[in-house]
């Protein structure tokens, strides 16, 4: 009995004692509640700051659970859709040529005239791209590979309804090579964000799309204009060209597992902007207002700065060099793709068999450029990638000669096979060379002076040699003019990096006794007991901005 009593005592002020527990608890958890009430009273609030918190609230949610989609999945759909963005936009000006002499005859106009047309198209194409990057950073590469395939689209469409040449231009060359130029370089910024391990892999095998459309367009081209006319077959154009949207449409934004804020402004200086307008709005006047002309000009300059970088090539010897070569080869190299298949139908050839000429071309570059990209990828050529781009433009003027000799169908085959060796290391040395002479940092702004200047000798190029050949009735100037313009180039850049090369280890040789102070004295004091304010001061070198 008394033991049952002990235990009903114990049991009493074990109840007690955890209520008395649950009681200092609560209160402890209330005076947090105060606490945090109070704290959080000195915070702003209203609509400004729930937007914030709730952007805070979606980016946390979205790093917890976002699933990171590059290199797998979805990845592999945006790379088959770049495989055929580019073989719709980089591969359809090859097919200009099939179209050459039903133009020609169509509108009454000579060479010169004629030519105009595909130099429009292709200068557009290539020098679009300081524009296609604004309108990507502020509406995105879906948007604007979407609004590429319209505008192409609409080009080729309102081109079959065309009653001169002036109005092909502005239609067929103009607004189809500026939808080309969205669609191509807004796919291949869509292309960097979806793959980053696999990128070098994901752009080979997207650069087999050009090489694919140069197959198909020619021949799918002389096709069509044998069964229905240039206006007809412009017209299904327009429908083809309209896959760039759906393109666009695979190509939807990556969520990244680390989301950014939304950076809204800060209230002192939203009222002060208010305030600012509202004496501008009863008269007043602004003490900014002095400097507005200033900073517009400020503004102008550092948006051409950052898409179009003179002060690289002023300062840059090496990217000077290879702009002023490249822009120099364009002229030249852009000829055989719109003369070649005229040339060939003058001297005889079935039209068939002509139009067949610029897809052999293509076909061997499916092949031979993979293999370009590796074998310059081979450490035996680091920082000599350029003399091996001298060499394939060096190769690429040569073999001209070949039409030149004859211009029978099994020669310019031929012609055609060397001539695609060297295209395919042409293309896939281009930009490669140009990321080994420019920092990466600046690479963006470096192509983009790079792709205006090119497109001008684009441009200009087919047009003057079209008026030679009206001059001289004579389709071999073609020929030579490509081959001087090439070999010149090749030789231009080969020997100027050699030239480069052999100043910069003069002054790297004169350099070493200076670069490293410390090799040539003794010094018996252990480097890590010196202190730091007693260091020597190092002796730097700028040779570069």
């Amino acid at each position: 009995m008394g033991s049952a009593i002990a235990i009903c005592f114990m049991l009493l002020v074990s109840k007690k004692s955890n209520l008395g527990s649950l009681r200092s608890s609560s209160t402890k958890v209330r005076s947090l509640g105060q606490g945090l009430h109070g704290s959080c009273s000195r915070f702003p609030s209203g609509p400004a700051w729930e937007k914030k918190a709730v952007v805070m609230s979606r980016g946390g949610a979205a790093a917890r659970g976002a699933a990171k989609p590059q290199d797998r999945g979805w990845a592999w759909m945006v790379l088959l859709a770049a495989v055929l963005l580019q073989g719709l936009t980089l591969g359809f000006p090859s097919c200009i040529g099939v179209f050459f002499t039903d133009l020609q005859h169509e509108f009454q106009a000579s060479n010169s005239e004629t030519s105009w047309f595909p130099s429009i198209m292709v200068a557009v194409l290539h020098g679009g791209g300081p524009l296609c990057s604004i309108l990507v950073k502020r509406f995105g590469y879906r948007f604007a590979v979407m609004l590429g395939g319209l505008l192409s689209s609409v080009g080729m469409v309102s081109s079959s309804f065309c009653k001169s040449l002036g109005q092909l231009y502005l239609t067929a060359g103009l607004i189809t090579g500026l939808g080309s130029c969205f669609s191509f370089q807004a796919g291949v910024t869509a292309l960097g964000h979806y793959f980053v391990r696999w990128q070098a892999l994901a752009n080979a095998m997207a650069s087999t799309g050009v090489s694919l459309g140069f197959t198909l367009w020619p021949l799918l081209s002389q096709y069509m204009l044998d069964e229905m006319g240039w206006r007809n077959t412009f017209l299904i154009f327009g429908g083809i060209l309209l896959n760039c949207c759906v393109c666009g449409a695979i190509m939807r934004p990556v969520q990244l597992a680390s989301g950014s804020l939304v950076q809204l402004p800060r209230p002192g200086e939203d009222s002060g902007r208010r305030a600012e307008e509202a004496q501008l709005s009863n008269g007043a006047s602004s003490p900014h207002l002095k400097y507005q002309q200033q900073n517009r000009k400020t503004a102008c300059f550092q948006m051409l700065q950052k898409y179009l970088a003179f002060d690289i090539f002023c300062q840059n010897k090496g990217y000077q060099i290879y702009t002023i070569g490249v822009t120099w080869m364009m002229m030249g190299f852009v000829l055989p793709h719109v003369y070649l298949v005229p040339y060939a139908i003058q001297n005889g050839v079935e039209e068939r068999k002509a139009a067949l000429l610029i897809s052999i071309i293509g076909f061997i570059n499916i092949f031979i450029r993979p293999l370009t990209g590796l074998l310059s990828g081979h450490r035996i050529f680091t920082g000599r990638r350029i003399y091996l781009f001298s060499l394939a433009v060096l190769l690429c003027g040569l073999s001209n000669f070949i039409c030149i000799i004859s211009a029978e169908f099994s020669v310019l085959i031929v012609y055609c096979v060397i001539l695609s060796i060297a295209m395919s290391g042409i293309g896939a040395l281009t930009f490669q060379v140009l990321m080994d002479v420019v920092e990466m940092d600046r690479f963006s702004s470096a192509l983009g002076l790079f792709t205006v200047l090119e497109s001008i000798t684009l441009l200009i190029g087919p047009p003057l040699t079209g008026l030679l050949v009206d001059i001289t009735n004579d389709f071999h100037y073609v020929f030579y003019t490509s081959s001087f313009l090439m070999i010149s180039a090749a030789l231009f850049m080969g020997l100027s990096f050699c030239a480069l090369e052999k100043k910069r280890n003069l002054k790297e040789a004169s350099k070493v006794p200076l670069d490293n102070p410390s090799r040539y004295q003794y010094n018996d004091t252990p480097a890590e007991l010196q202190p730091e304010s007693q260091s020597t001061p190092a002796v730097v070198y700028i040779t570069s901005i």
